[in-house]
């Protein structure tokens, strides 16, 4: 088969880029880290008459990358607490560099300080790094990390999950009759946990895992998977093929070359585990014209992005909400008062919390859930076709 040139959607169809999708880059290292030991914390006592010590652990004191995302989640939760009345956050700002044996030593000196609570760090390794620091203290944790292997025992993940998209969108699919679905995903670790997650998915929801086919992760070990695919696809008697590759791996190139190979979206329903409009020129991908994504709450979204945007002059990148949803949390557990208002029973209460895209509470197994609307590119625009939930009905799991 002949390959034409890329689409100008993303450069990062080159080599380099393919071997970066969105999907391992939001797998924030450490994919291969066991569970940490179970023992969740009472949480420490708490004097709420006083400004509550508060750490936050974030990558700077590294690369510039690592510096960007350290000023990104400080800037923004500096703006959550901005908003705040009726509660006192003392913040202390911690620089791990993204280094886990660093991470720990700054999680004991921010104990050591006084801090009730540690909000990061941001890599699952260093995640894992500070819980047992942490737990020895009866600190609880909330990381910025969407690693489910980090999650459990004291430790909260913030981070968006895998689970919680597909869940969205399996769920929307079954309900629209689009429920046989069969899994396209890389063959790498990142592939690896993302199907996962779909199965487990399907589990919590009406629809069923039919096929699964992963290609190679390069140019080269896609095109070789074409008919693989497209077999698999029309044998299996799926409804809907989802993708767990990004706008920055290989989707554009699957959107181009499985239409060649007669699958296409007038045959099948896609979807797509990562975010379908961002970069906005992924929304002009013929291939995925009609194709289904999850994401937050677009109006709340883009309130949190015009408020940040006149702080700070810079628009934030996505993982910036993630500041505010951590200064949430420790604010609405305030609050609720208490000796200890940061045990990890208050933590995972199942009504939840409200942050920056939404709502979102957290499980007993230490990951997420939030409140996610699903989407569907039309005339290359995004069109919500199912709005986010404003609140959760029902307890957690």
């Amino acid at each position: 088969m002949r390959v034409r040139p890329m689409s100008p959607v993303s450069p990062a169809m080159t080599r380099r880029g393919l071997l970066t999708s969105v999907g391992a880059t939001l797998l924030v290292a450490g994919c291969d880290v066991p569970a940490l030991i179970p023992g969740a914390s009472g949480g420490a006592a708490v004097d709420a008459s006083r400004p509550v010590p508060v750490a936050l652990l974030v990558p700077g004191g590294g690369s510039e990358d690592r510096q960007a995302l350290a000023r990104n989640l400080e800037n923004a939760a500096r703006l959550a607490i901005a908003d705040l009345q009726g509660v006192q956050i003392d913040l202390r700002v911690y620089q791990t560099a993204g280094d886990p044996s660093r991470a720990a030593s700054q999680a004991a000196q921010a104990i050591n300080d006084g801090s009730r609570i540690i909000l990061g760090p941001l890599f699952a390794d260093s995640a894992r790094a500070v819980g047992p620091v942490a737990a020895q203290a009866g600190v609880n944790v909330l990381s910025f990390s969407n690693n489910p292997a980090v999650g459990g025992g004291n430790v909260f993940l913030l981070g968006n999950m895998f689970e919680n998209t597909a869940t969205r969108l399996l769920g929307f699919a079954a309900g629209r009759g689009r429920g046989q679905v069969m899994v396209v995903s890389e063959q790498n670790e990142a592939g690896r946990v993302a199907e996962q997650a779909i199965r487990a998915a399907a589990q919590r929801t009406g629809a069923s895992i039919v096929a699964t086919q992963a290609y190679a992760f390069s140019q080269q070990g896609i095109v070789d998977a074409l008919p693989r695919i497209a077999s698999a696809a029309r044998a299996s008697g799926a409804q809907s093929i989802i993708f767990t590759a990004g706008s920055e791996g290989a989707l554009p190139l699957l959107a181009e070359l499985l239409p060649q190979n007669n699958v296409s979206g007038s045959d099948f329903q896609f979807m797509g585990l990562t975010r379908w409009d961002i970069p906005p020129a992924t929304l002009e991908l013929s291939g995925l014209q009609g194709g289904w994504f999850a994401l937050p709450d677009p109006q709340l979204t883009s309130a949190f992005e015009s408020r940040y945007r006149a702080a700070y002059d810079t628009t934030p990148n996505a993982i910036a909400a993630l500041g505010v949803d951590a200064i949430a949390v420790v604010a609405q557990l305030l609050r609720r008062g208490g000796r200890t208002p940061f045990s990890a029973e208050a933590i995972r209460d199942p009504s939840g919390f409200v942050g920056a895209t939404g709502v979102f509470r957290f499980r007993a197994d230490g990951s997420n859930e939030r409140g996610l609307a699903v989407a569907e590119i039309r005339d290359e625009r995004r069109v919500v076709l199912s709005p986010a939930p404003r609140s959760f009905v029902g307890g957690g799991s």
